[in-house]
């Protein structure tokens, strides 16, 4: 391998090779965090619609709101008696009788509005602190954050024998500079950082980590000094006070990563039937589900599918191309974003329920905010141009697998949809009920210092839901 070659072997992310963080650290007591829950969810997916997803639209119509309110779709009947939603997701109505409905989650005003606290709150369970005001949508990802949730669960897991424990994919939001805050590791360290697989919407099949770019056959690494000098090129962004174990467990882990077989299977989408595959849809986003699928089956923890924006629709939305639908919001649920969902997210639900495996994976549906009620968004000609502006005071998020009962909701909003009247909730009892169905209980950690601290003080899990 020339010099050259060794270089490009690897490219670094903007979050760094420590993507390539499998286990947890031997000071986190991997197996002792595992709580005595009966069956705790073996894996969680996380699918989480970036952009803002209009609860009222979706999971929480008021067919008797007023007129400027009311959302034109119509609440359709489901599988499950207790459930209403959308006439756009007919699909996701066959299995409501595996879903759990939160209407009832609130930012109870401590976060400011906008994508990046909405993404932080929602991914961290912790409020958004005072740089989030001062910095808005400039507010980058800072060492000592609040860890995501998946960081958190994988960092308590035994360390998967070939696998990362966190995966994200099919993008990191959002584009560089302004990466959203959350979705990383924080100060649990860089070495529990997501692994990103990156696809997109010109060839939805085909997903590669930016971490690892691989330019030769995986058969022919056997210098693994050669590999390691490559490793070491490429860990430009590898948080500089990593301690020379972590270093070396992380190269050992890299190392383990790229010379197996099974990693590569499992990042492989030829071996899945064509007929499942149309079911998921031929899109970016689905494809995406049909991986998480794979990468839970395959055994890795924590997978989350972050809804990849389209710009061939972001005109027509006001927005990015993806559920911040500032402007023409109901056109663009219509025609675009629900069937797209509605197809992937019900072929995810059945696919894991008639492979056995819902039981024992947990799926969360989640975004950053939901969708102002009264329609109108001044950014897009207010009430003509039809849309709905940001809405951090409720939102719904849904839950199905992993031991949760289906066909019911929890939570209660008011006439409007604007606030939570019953069983109110924040992103913190979301993040805490996610680290119940997991198994999760201890969540005592470690600063650098050696300083003890807990990873989530605020919140409860709700128990009731399983």
């Amino acid at each position: 391998m020339s010099p050259r070659s060794r270089r490009d072997f690897l490219v670094a992310s903007t979050a760094g090779i420590a993507g390539f963080r499998f286990g947890a650290s031997q000071s986190f007591g991997a197996s002792e965090a595992v709580s005595s829950r009966a069956k705790p969810a073996k894996s969680t997916i996380l699918f989480f619609l970036c952009g803002g997803a209009s609860h009222v639209d979706m999971w929480d119509l008021k067919p008797d709101a007023p007129s400027e309110y009311r959302s034109p779709f119509l609440p359709i009947r489901t599988a499950a008696p207790e459930i209403r939603i959308s006439e756009h997701l007919p699909m996701t109505a066959k299995v409501a009788d595996k879903l759990a409905i939160i209407r009832s989650v609130t930012d109870g005003g401590r976060a400011t509005g906008d994508h990046h606290a909405g993404y932080y709150y929602n991914l961290t369970g912790h409020a958004p602190d005072p740089t989030f005001k001062r910095e808005g949508n400039d507010r980058r990802p800072y060492p000592d954050d609040w860890p995501f949730m998946g960081s958190v669960i994988g960092s308590r897991r035994d360390p998967h024998p070939s696998m990362p424990q966190v995966i994200s994919l099919p993008h990191k939001p959002s584009r560089a500079p302004y990466t959203r805050p959350g979705q990383f590791s924080g100060k649990l360290g860089p070495l529990h950082d997501p692994l990103y697989l990156m696809a997109d919407h010109a060839e939805p099949m085909n997903f590669s980590a930016p971490s690892l770019t691989l330019n030769t056959d995986l058969g022919r690494l056997e210098d693994r000094a050669e590999l390691l000098k490559s490793i070491d090129i490429a860990r430009s962004d590898f948080d500089a006070t990593a301690t020379a174990r972590d270093m070396a467990e992380y190269q050992q882990k890299a190392f383990s990563l790229l010379s197996s077989s099974g990693t590569s299977s499992a990042f492989d989408l030829k071996a899945e039937d064509p007929k499942l595959l149309e079911r998921y849809g031929s899109t970016v986003n689905g494809t995406s589900l049909v991986m998480a699928r794979r990468l839970v089956e395959a055994g890795v923890p924590f997978v989350t599918v972050f809804w990849r924006e389209n710009q061939a629709i972001k005109t027509k939305c006001r927005s990015a191309g993806g559920w911040d639908t500032h402007g023409n919001n109901f056109n663009c649920l219509s025609d675009h974003l629900l069937p797209e969902f509605d197809r992937g997210y019900s072929a995810l639900i059945e696919d894991l329920s008639d492979r056995g495996m819902l039981d024992d994976t947990l799926v969360l549906v989640s975004s950053e905010m939901g969708r102002k009620p009264k329609i109108g968004d001044r950014r897009s000609g207010g009430v003509i141009g039809a849309g709905r502006d940001h809405w951090t005071a409720c939102q719904s998020v849904v839950m199905a697998g992993g031991g949760i009962q289906g066909g019911q909701t929890f939570g209660k909003t008011d006439a409007r949809g604007e606030l939570p009247i019953e069983n109110v909730i924040s992103p913190a009892d979301v993040t805490k009920t996610v680290y119940h169905a997991m198994g999760i209980k201890d969540l005592q950690a470690e600063d650098r210092g050696g300083r003890p601290f807990n990873l989530l003080d605020e919140g409860r899990a709700l128990e009731e839901l399983f």
